[in-house]
């Protein structure tokens, strides 16, 4: 969907238009941002210049004026963004911290700012609750249910229970590649063929 790999056949379709095989900047201005599992930080630069570099999809400048203070006005609100997104995210007194100096949890959150600078509408997210111990993982939760309700959709991939049934409307359940159950978490943690795979049988 966000475009880093190339569909080999079929469609995908966002607000009518296919945005199969267009480039994953193009997907980014369109409102499409993803996450990764593996957080993808400029360690050596801090917190508010890691927040910066999402600001060049809306700034439409490349990530190193973004991050070098080129474009001067588009820099200014810019930045503004940043600091009103870092504050969102509960990331303002480490602003000036080098991200490579984060918890791992504070790293995670850092990805999810610099994905929220750029102002999207549907957000995809990478199993962002791996390696999480439980204080992090709450907090995780609580950032994403706060990203949802301030509109933006979200798609989620995980294998945190937990977490996806306290998060999702919505669920997709695959078993070996394959639509195993699709519903509500009520539905899903009642479906016998979702307790047959995932929980070795019905007790």
């Amino acid at each position: 969907i966000a475009g880093f790999q190339v569909p080999g056949k079929g469609s995908i379709t966002y607000q009518g238009k296919n945005i199969a095989g267009k480039k994953p900047h193009v997907i980014a201005e369109m409102g499409i941002v993803r996450t990764f599992q593996e957080t993808t930080l400029f360690q050596e630069l801090s917190v508010f210049e890691n927040a910066l570099v999402g600001s060049h999809i809306k700034a439409q400048t490349n990530i190193f004026s973004a991050v070098l203070g080129m474009d001067r006005l588009k820099q200014e609100a810019a930045s503004d963004k940043v600091m009103e997104v870092l504050e969102f995210i509960g990331l303002t007194e480490r602003k000036d911290q080098f991200a490579s100096e984060l918890p791992l949890g504070s790293q995670r959150a850092l990805a999810l700012s610099i994905a929220l600078v750029s102002e999207p509408k549907l957000m995809l997210m990478d199993e962002p609750f791996a390696g999480m111990n439980t204080e992090e993982t709450n907090h995780m939760m609580d950032l994403t249910r706060k990203i949802q309700e301030s509109g933006v959709t979200i798609v989620l991939v995980e294998h945190d229970m937990k977490a996806v049934m306290g998060l999702c409307n919505y669920l997709t359940v695959l078993n070996f590649g394959q639509v195993l159950a699709e519903g509500t978490p009520d539905d899903i943690r009642n479906n016998e063929k979702v307790i047959e795979a995932y929980l070795g049988g019905a007790k």
